[in-house]
């Protein structure tokens, strides 16, 4: 059973093990409120997990820790089950999806746990890992559906209560419901006055359903940029704990998840993972009402795939007009080109990619198509730039 002096009793295992991750306000982020974010990206392994399944495998006893433990992860438990294990003297063997981040992957490895790679996604994982854990007898560590687990996340809720009492709402991001549902017991027992808001990816919405429907619902599939929370089944004991102590769920999409990455990176120096930014996208976008109040947005991870990053930056940059494509009809004659490049540059715009098409179908028999790639400030430059070449009498296709 959850309880507040579980929660207690963890953060007292975990003071020498995990960090005290700093509270940094971030004013930019959203202009009408008072933004801090909570950094768990900077906590051991680069995420919140390693607090529940630190806690959880402390609580074992030693007749279970001889067993070894077994879990199932979209990366960021696996590293936390990983690091604790080892701390401990314990076994460990982690199921991820086959397509969880290299970078997550091998820092597992890196922290002593043996892989199982499943094909498909995180539940698949999970289902593995219960056929497993029943052929080995090993001790099976929940992400996120498990009292300990969540005592663990819920001492985030007890630092943050201590870093800004007078907070009017925190944010959290939401994909099995395990770090919500101990952030919200935690600062719900304490301060019933400050808000609790949940985001998930608009791909998986799992946990926002079951508490829109009031009952616990399953996805056929998910699909995010934010893997961490890619959770087709949220669990039944962080369902109630939703449902009793969480005012809202909203959900984000991957373009704004993309736009509050490159923010934390250009804004506050931080680097983030999808699953860990969503809490600032709901910011950014006033997905939920921010304005005039002092809201901290979890950020509860870092790991975050260099590969992955460079797509997201790239999303990023054209979601908030950093990065523009254009297709401009011309005549196929000398000087087009010419004539198009001196607008973009005088209205301060700059060319990164330029390919002529001579071959499409839709266009005029002695026309080419112009397709251009440039570098602008934002959306009103880039409308700038398009009314320019309009009014010179270029024709913009798209």
């Amino acid at each position: 059973m959850l309880t507040l002096d579980r929660v207690y009793h963890a953060s007292y295992v975990l003071k020498e093990v995990v960090r005290r991750t700093d509270l940094i306000y971030a004013p930019q982020i959203n202009p009408d409120a008072q933004i801090y974010l909570k950094t768990e990206n900077l906590q051991v392994t680069g995420s919140f997990k390693v607090r529940g399944a630190y806690y959880k495998i402390s609580q074992l006893s030693a007749e279970e820790k001889a067993k070894g433990v077994i879990a199932c992860s979209a990366g960021n438990h696996a590293q936390g089950v990983a690091l604790a294990a080892t701390k401990n003297g314990i076994r460990s063997l982690i199921c991820l999806p086959d397509g969880a981040p290299i970078s997550k992957v091998e820092a597992a490895k890196r922290y002593g746990a043996d892989i199982c790679l499943v094909k498909g996604v995180y539940d698949d994982a999970y289902n593995r890992a219960v056929e497993l854990q029943k052929e080995s007898g090993a001790v099976f560590i929940h992400p996120f559906d498990d009292p300990d687990v969540i005592a663990g996340q819920g001492t985030i809720g007890l630092e943050l209560l201590e870093q800004l009492p007078d907070m009017d709402a925190v944010i959290v991001p939401v994909g099995g419901g395990g770090l919500i549902s101990g952030v919200a017991f935690a600062i719900k027992s304490l301060n019933p006055n400050c808000k609790v808001y949940g985001v998930q990816a608009a791909g998986a919405p799992s946990m926002y359903n079951s508490i829109q429907h009031h009952k616990k619902e399953m996805l056929d599939r998910v699909s995010t940029i934010a893997d961490g929370i890619a959770v087709k089944n949220p669990g039944e004991l962080t369902y109630e704990i939703c449902e009793k102590y969480v005012d809202e769920i909203v959900t984000v999409t991957d373009d704004e998840i993309s736009t509050a990455i490159l923010a934390l990176i250009e804004q506050q120096k931080l680097i983030a993972e999808g699953a860990g930014a969503v809490s600032v996208a709901a910011a950014m976008f006033n997905k939920v009402d921010v304005r005039g109040k002092k809201v901290a947005c979890l950020l509860s991870g870092g790991n975050i795939d260099v590969t992955i990053l460079s797509r997201v930056i790239t999303r990023g940059l054209l979601k908030a007009g950093r990065s523009a494509d254009l297709t401009i009809a011309l005549q196929d004659k000398p000087g087009q080109l010419k004539d198009v490049s001196r607008i973009i540059a005088e209205l301060g715009g700059n060319v990164t990619s330029i390919h002529h098409d001579r071959a499409n179908e839709g266009m005029d028999i002695n026309g080419c198509f112009l397709h251009i790639v440039m570098e602008t400030r934002d959306w009103a430059h880039v409308e700038e730039i398009r009314k320019a070449l309009s009014d010179e009498g270029f024709q913009i296709v798209s």
